[in-house]
């Protein structure tokens, strides 16, 4: 456990200190060391208890402190605090409630990471892409990009714009704690087999998603590794419900992929990973994915 020494602290145990080498312990009036003042809880705060951290354990950090984040030296923002309660809102909403529904709170509740931590901005890495989330161990989700999160009603909405948006920062959700789970319960073997030789590692960047689908990814970072390609399919099919699922598989072009994969191949492709997330969510986790998708996307539309 880490221990967080502030300077004013610090600073009251240097003048301890001095006391005590100066005029000895039995000189020094330790009811007169100043104490920490206790921080003042505003609505924000409140509200956050109420609807996170006492129904599920989960401590919404929206206060700045650069240190959260890791790596120290990468430029980052706060996140706006008239964005912190829509932002929380929609992680209940299309998030925690659709598992709750669908798993029980018992399931959520063990499995769920227990800290968010909040950026305005994204993080950007040295081969020109973005980070949108991080999951550390299991226990922490970092979101970035709030000060991008707009829902409709909104000041300042853009459906354009903003829906893409809203629909990104669940799939992040989605996208990490489908990391958890598979950490925890391995997926089917059967699952890297599907597009073995296909994938692309570090290039996934420099393919689109439309030229992803072609070789059997529903997006071009599910090229870059096994583990990615696993949870960007539970979270596009969750996100885009099953009538956008279908539809991006559907709109495969035909003809052949520069890598040689047909049309028919790459729906199959996509199928084949469609039933074995299915099924490792039945068998693992005794989930419903098909209920859990249709609750998820639902909750979704209102805000787009």
């Amino acid at each position: 456990m880490k221990t967080r020494i502030t300077l004013k602290s610090f600073l009251s145990l240097m003048v301890l200190a001095v006391g005590l080498s100066a005029c000895g312990e039995d000189d020094v009036d330790i009811s007169k060391i100043p104490e920490e003042p206790v921080p003042v809880e505003g609505p924000i705060d409140l509200w956050l208890k109420d609807s996170l951290l006492a129904p599920y354990n989960i401590r919404m950090q929206y206060k700045w402190d650069q240190f959260e984040f890791g790596d120290v030296t990468k430029t980052l923002v706060p996140p706006k605090e008239e964005l912190i309660l829509p932002v929380s809102r929609a992680v209940i909403s299309t998030w925690i409630n659709p598992y709750v529904v669908q798993a029980g709170k018992v399931f959520f509740n063990k499995y769920s990471p227990k800290t968010f931590v909040m950026s305005g901005s994204v993080q950007y890495l040295s081969d020109g892409s973005v980070i949108l989330g991080q999951a550390e161990g299991g226990r922490k989700i970092v979101l970035f990009d709030v000060n991008n999160f707009r829902v409709r009603g909104m000041a300042g909405y853009v459906a354009s714009r903003d829906s893409n948006n809203v629909k990104q920062s669940t799939h992040t959700l989605q996208h990490e704690f489908g990391h958890i789970l598979h950490q925890t319960k391995f997926y089917p073997v059967e699952f890297k087999t599907i597009c073995k030789g296909l994938y692309q590692g570090q290039n996934w960047i420099n393919v689109s998603d439309a030229t992803a689908r072609r070789d059997g990814f529903i997006t071009s970072y599910a090229s870059s590794a096994f583990d990615e390609d696993f949870v960007e399919t539970i979270a596009m099919m969750l996100v885009e419900g099953k009538g956008g699922w279908d539809k991006m598989i559907n709109d495969i072009p035909a003809g052949f992929s520069p890598n040689g994969t047909s049309q028919a191949d790459a729906q199959a492709k996509l199928r084949r990973k469609e039933a074995l997330v299915v099924n490792y969510y039945k068998t693992a986790w005794n989930i419903d994915f098909y209920a859990l998708q249709k609750k998820t996307r639902a909750a979704l539309i209102p805000l787009l």
